[in-house]
């Protein structure tokens, strides 16, 4: 072989293994990251550990709230509003009734016929109407005065044998879904707006005097009977249907509890004590808080940038406005720190609040064997065109880590409440059935999120007594549960009982 034969096999030789050494530390430095990137997922998953002994203590601090809550007025992160609802529905309700279910930038107007004991709901309409924006931040009689139209307008289409008994008033329950002080069941003052409302003269204001004025102004005759949030619609809604129901969750953008007190297990309760000797009140769960929750750094840099710092903190971690945002927190992290999706950071993951739960949700449901939904999940909202099947199948590990978490905290809070009314026990020979009416998108939509917070119910209670804890779901609580507790508080019923 000649010298240059020879030089340039040495050099061929010498470049193959340059190459291979380039391969190797191209390994290196990726199995580098990817070791990073499972670490920071692992100790994430530690982080947010939900042990059913940390359960436990979950669910006797959220007793312990509840308890302070009713001692006294800011006893408590737990509000415990007294709702002034000491009627619920009895599946009895009979006549015509209207609801005004008003919680953004739409509202619903609803028509209900009730036919007494064994009627049931005979027929029910309803219409949508999208609210101007200029009415959002303009003045209360623009506002109520469109709002007082609409009703009006769906009152004159009133069909036959659709109209209330010669002699009585039309009477409306008005779900109204903004911070409220109330002061009886037909009365409360507005103590802030948010949803992108801005109307100042409202402010500290009587929502039902509004409406009231409004109505009076076009003619049209209608007593608001009962002004309720949605948690307490879907708590009446749940009651007529079934009268074991105690207690009602909302699981979805947002989360509230309410349930079922006895009067005279309210210190702060200074009225007479209502004749059905209940009061029905409105947790505002989402503010909970205790040392027990698992929170993470995410969750803590979440609140620090959130509208609201330090406040919602259990909703934060529970509902489904924050668990995307907790995912791509996390996804964010493994890229900036373990270059998970390559070298340079995606930008559309740097978006706050760009991933949302259904994305998630959809994610975390993918059974297909390549994983396809979540590789066109990230291509289709983070820009991010090529993932491996590996790096599919972390994502989708950070899914379940998030929902489980959530779902598992809902049911400690879940059992936080059979506790406080000491249904968490079974007393000989006693069969008490209790019912907890559920609605939401999140509990709806994401079942993998409702199947693990059931049979976290289940491990928590013991077979033997969630044999006596039912979950069932309670559609459109904040419309036709309105309607509902407007017959429930009708001012015909006295009448009609003497």
């Amino acid at each position: 072989m000649g010298k240059v034969a020879v030089g340039a096999a040495v050099v061929c030789a010498a470049t193959v293994c340059a190459a291979a050494a380039l391969v190797v530390r191209h390994r290196m430095r990726c199995s580098g990251r990817w070791a990073r990137a499972m670490a920071i997922l692992r100790e994430f998953e530690e982080n947010c550990g939900t042990p059913i002994g940390k359960l436990r203590q979950v669910a006797d601090a959220m007793a312990v709230e509840m308890h302070a809550g009713l001692a006294s007025e800011g006893g408590s992160k737990l509000k415990m509003l007294i709702s002034y609802v000491d009627n619920l529905p009895s599946g009895e309700e009979n006549g015509l009734f209207y609801a005004l279910d008003l919680g953004g930038t739409n509202f619903r107007v609803i028509r209900v016929l009730l036919g007494g004991k064994d009627g049931g709901v005979v027929k029910q309409e309803f219409e949508e109407v999208s609210i101007p924006p200029h009415l959002m931040t303009g003045s209360s009689d623009a506002l109520f005065g469109f709002i007082a139209t609409a009703l009006a307008n769906f009152v004159a289409t009133e069909s036959e044998g659709l109209h209330p008994s010669p002699g009585r008033q039309r009477e409306l329950g008005f779900t109204f879904s903004f911070p409220v002080r109330q002061t009886s069941i037909a009365s409360g003052n507005l103590i802030k707006w948010t949803k992108g409302f801005l109307i100042d003269d409202v402010v500290g204001q009587d929502v039902v005097g509004e409406l009231t004025k409004a109505m009076e102004r076009i003619g049209l005759d209608m007593r608001v009977s009962a002004l309720v949030n949605d948690t307490i619609g879907t708590l009446a809604g749940g009651r007529y249907h079934n009268p074991d129901v105690i207690a009602a969750v909302i699981l979805g953008t947002g989360t509230n509890a309410a349930y079922v007190e006895r009067a005279q297990a309210i210190p702060k309760w200074h009225g007479l004590l209502p004749k059905s000797g209940e009061m029905v009140i409105n947790m505002e769960w989402g503010n909970f808080r205790s040392s027990h929750l698992p929170l993470t750094e995410y969750d803590q840099d979440l609140d620090v940038e959130s509208l609201n710092p330090g406040e919602q903190i259990f909703e934060k971690i529970i509902s489904g406005m924050y668990l995307g945002e907790i995912v791509r927190r996390v996804l964010l992290k493994m890229a900036e720190e373990a270059a998970f999706f390559g070298d340079i950071v995606p930008p559309k993951l740097k978006i706050p609040f760009i991933l949302r739960t259904p994305h998630m949700s959809a994610m975390h449901h993918d059974e297909s064997s390549d994983l396809r939904v979540v590789g066109s999940k990230l291509k289709d909202i983070l820009e991010i065109p090529h993932t491996s099947l590996k790096m599919r199948k972390a994502i989708v590990e950070l899914c379940d880590i998030v929902a489980t978490r959530g779902a598992r905290l809902s049911a400690a809070g879940i059992v936080g409440i059979i506790k406080k009314l000491g249904r968490d026990t079974v007393k000989d020979g006693e069969k008490q059935k209790s019912v907890i009416a559920m609605d939401g998108g999140l509990y709806e939509h994401y079942s993998k999120f409702s199947t693990c917070m059931e049979s976290t119910l289940k491990e928590l209670l013991g077979e033997e007594v969630s044999d006596n804890i039912a979950v069932e779901q309670s559609n459109d609580g904040s419309g036709i549960g309105a309607a509902l507790l407007a017959a429930s508080h009708s001012q015909y019923l006295e009448v009609e009982e003497s």
